[in-house]
């Protein structure tokens, strides 16, 4: 039980609310008092982008993304990986989330297993399994994603869209690119609103509009995207209906 000065609230073993929808300000200063922790503006920067990036999203950031966020927000500061630790010393994803009221960012692979599986059409169109490609098998998972992500190729990413009905154009190209670029920066590949979000303010909004990407890639630009681009499936809620 947590116990602020006008209310009671149940907490997990963790120390995490059991209700993320009863977290406030007071809340907040009440769970980082129990880590030992006095919030301070800094402490603030951070909780305020982990709250907005998540009613956002519905994922909260993984590091190196709420990094970037901190420096648009704050150009002039600070924020890096020994600013955050000496900020939340138990582990900035672990504690400022607890604070923040807002879960623990997960690795793409591990929330896509279950939503996929409940959301998948009946009419898969991509490889499962294996794929056979230039005398070689590759291993793909059931939602098409290459296990070895070593052995992706421009020439094995033309086999892969074919099977899916998607001739390859630099368009498409300029997509994968940033997805792969993107993957190997932070270490996820993003959902569609995110993937929408950073191609706007790295490549501009008239290529990174919902209609345009869909148009691209009817299955998903991020579903459809990452299969195609050699990457593990996006984490979090996938592509948006259309």
């Amino acid at each position: 039980m947590l116990l602020t000065e006008n209310s009671s609230f149940e907490v997990l073993a963790d120390g995490r609310l059991a209700n993320l929808n009863e977290w406030n300000k007071s809340v907040a200063q009440t769970l980082a008092a129990r880590d030992g922790l006095i919030l301070s503006d800094r402490h603030w920067q951070v909780i305020n982008v982990m709250r907005d990036y998540y009613q956002a999203f519905n994922v909260p950031p993984i590091k190196k993304l709420l990094i970037r966020e901190l420096k648009k927000r704050n150009p002039s500061d600070v924020f890096d990986d020994a600013t955050l630790q000496a900020l939340f010393p138990k582990g900035v994803l672990v504690q400022s989330t607890k604070i923040a009221g807002v879960p623990i960012p997960m690795i793409d692979v591990e929330l896509e297993q279950e939503t996929y599986q409940t959301e998948a059409a009946p009419d898969i169109e991509h490889f499962m399994g294996s794929l056979n490609f230039d005398g070689e098998s590759f291993g793909v998972t059931y939602t098409g994603n290459l296990v070895e992500l070593h052995r992706w190729n421009s020439r094995l990413a033309e086999h892969m869209a074919k099977q899916e009905g998607i001739e390859l154009t630099e368009e498409h190209w300029e997509v994968l690119n940033f997805l792969r670029e993107f993957y190997f920066t932070y270490g996820v590949s993003p959902m569609v609103k995110i993937l929408m979000k950073y191609m706007a303010e790295d490549i501009g909004p008239e290529r990174a509009s919902k209609e345009y990407l869909y148009s691209l890639f009817p299955k998903g630009p991020s579903r459809q995207g990452s299969r195609i681009a050699g990457l593990p499936a996006p984490q979090g809620c996938l592509d948006m209906d259309i």
